[in-house]
């Protein structure tokens, strides 16, 4: 059986790798989706695709599972989403997820959906680890090693804290802003 789950992976942290160890227990083959493949140099989206593809790739190749990493660009029409999806994947019998909404997709599409506990979310979360990259707190503790490893191959600590930097004009550009520069 293949399994499919997607995250932004931004980065790719310890609560995924749970998230994955608990899915390579169910399945032969498992595709992780790549979410967000086309955002990447922002304090959202810090990492490539390329990046994150290698992250993932690195973190899971000690699981007894064939993995897959693909990435998956934004449509922003959920109406068609998992049908995209599919087209981007090798086929999957079941899709794995938490997200309400991905939730909902999968199963309007009939695809079967599976959930897994969360792991210390509070503290494993992207936007908590990215946090303490721009601050220079400890991040290497919420996420595998080899993550560790590829964010200083790509300077990536030094990245993060440059995209969240302010030039100290009033314009602060947000997730929402068509025109960031």
């Amino acid at each position: 059986m293949r399994g499919f789950y997607i995250g932004r992976f931004q980065p790719y942290h310890n609560g995924h790798h749970r998230m994955v160890e608990e899915i390579a227990a169910d399945v032969d083959e498992l595709v992780l989706g790549i979410g967000s493949a086309g955002d990447s140099h922002s304090p959202r989206n810090p990492f490539t695709a390329g990046e994150r593809i290698m992250m993932v790739t690195k973190a899971v190749k000690d699981f007894d599972v064939t993995t897959y990493a693909v990435p998956i660009e934004d449509l922003d029409r959920n109406s068609v989403w998992v049908s995209h999806v599919q087209s981007m994947s090798p086929a999957f019998d079941v899709a794995y997820s938490n997200n309400p909404l991905v939730i909902q997709l999968f199963k309007e599409a009939g695809v079967e959906v599976r959930q897994s506990p969360m792991f210390n979310r509070d503290v494993l979360e992207g936007t908590e680890v990215r946090q303490r990259m721009i601050e220079d707190r400890d991040w290497e503790s919420l996420v595998p090693d080899a993550v560790v490893d590829v964010v200083y191959e790509i300077g990536g600590i030094e990245r993060i804290q440059r995209v969240t930097a302010s030039d100290g004009s009033e314009h602060v550009a947000s997730d929402d802003d068509p025109n960031p520069c």
